[in-house]
């Protein structure tokens, strides 16, 4: 057994650095020399793109170097060396952290794309098309970016609270008044939270949040002195809705890799208490005129 586990790795660590070496390859073809203020050549360049010297020049690296990296060799390889080869092929950071992979280092955090920015109106219609069951999204420190109609009547989402997801669960009354099983999900929401802040111990949005919480709810604060941790996942929520009575639901927490600055929020109804027949009829015409709070648009 020992035998098959190493030829395994072996055989993957070899894929990977013949992935690399495509890769390298493939970058320094898309980057002419006038891109990077190099004289083009003319006629007499042969090689498409960038020569492996030229990538190692404007890198700061020796040309061997750069050779031996880009033919997959067993070297040593720091980040501060990738990022530089990195800024000369122009690489985005999906391609970056790919990189960092065919490497063998942790790449790093993921970041928005700037092409990738303008995709509320995409994440708007996701949300909508979740309807009639509850839908939002955050952004990394849990304020509320969109919600759907559902969200604002079972969840009560409205204009005039926090907009802190992880803020209101804890101050908003009127959640607070419908949650049946909220001090179960107050530690899962904690522990959850903290798994994050652990994640970005240098993020000061992280800590100005946690500031607030524990300022605002002595509750919240006593659980974080608990100290549980726990991943994002589902949470099941029982919430009596004044029209409609218990509904059942499972919220399923979902990243999106192109945004990894946003959290969407699913609810999915569950089979007790007929949840899905309850938050049809809240969604229809009958259903929001009796709603007792308005629903956001």
């Amino acid at each position: 057994m020992p035998d098959v586990i190493t030829r395994a790795g072996t055989a993957g660590r070899d894929r990977r650095r013949s992935e690399l070496r495509e890769f390298l390859m493939s970058r320094r073809a898309r980057v002419s020399p006038a891109e990077v203020g190099l004289p083009d050549g003319g006629a007499r360049r042969r090689t498409p793109g960038l020569r492996r010297e030229e990538v190692a020049v404007l890198a700061g690296v020796g040309a061997s170097w750069y050779q031996w990296l880009e033919q997959g060799r067993d070297i040593s390889v720091s980040p501060q060396v990738l990022d530089a080869v990195g800024r000369v092929l122009r690489l985005s950071n999906t391609e970056r952290r790919h990189l960092y992979v065919l490497a063998g280092l942790n790449p790093p955090a993921a970041e928005v794309e700037p092409s990738k920015r303008d995709m509320c109106e995409g994440l708007r219609r996701l949300i909508d098309t979740w309807m009639p069951y509850p839908a939002h999204i955050m952004d990394r420190y849990y304020n509320c970016v969109l919600y759907n109609d559902a969200a604002a009547t079972v969840l009560g989402m409205r204009p005039e609270t926090t907009w802190n997801c992880i803020l209101d669960f804890f101050t908003d009354p009127l959640y607070r008044s419908r949650a049946r099983n909220w001090e179960h999900n107050a530690r899962t929401v904690v522990a959850q939270f903290r798994a994050t802040c652990a994640a970005n111990p240098d993020d000061e949005g992280f800590q100005q949040v946690l500031a607030d919480l524990t300022e605002a709810s002595a509750e919240f604060a006593a659980l974080w002195e608990e100290r549980d941790i726990e991943d994002a996942g589902q949470i099941r929520k029982e919430l009596d809705h004044p029209l409609v009575g218990l509904l059942s639901l499972e919220s399923t927490a979902l990243q999106v890799p192109a945004r990894p600055d946003l959290t969407i929020v699913l609810h999915t109804p569950l089979e007790e208490a007929n949840t899905a027949a309850k938050l049809e009829w809240l969604a229809s015409p009958e259903g929001r005129r009796g709603a007792m709070y308005p629903v956001a648009g």
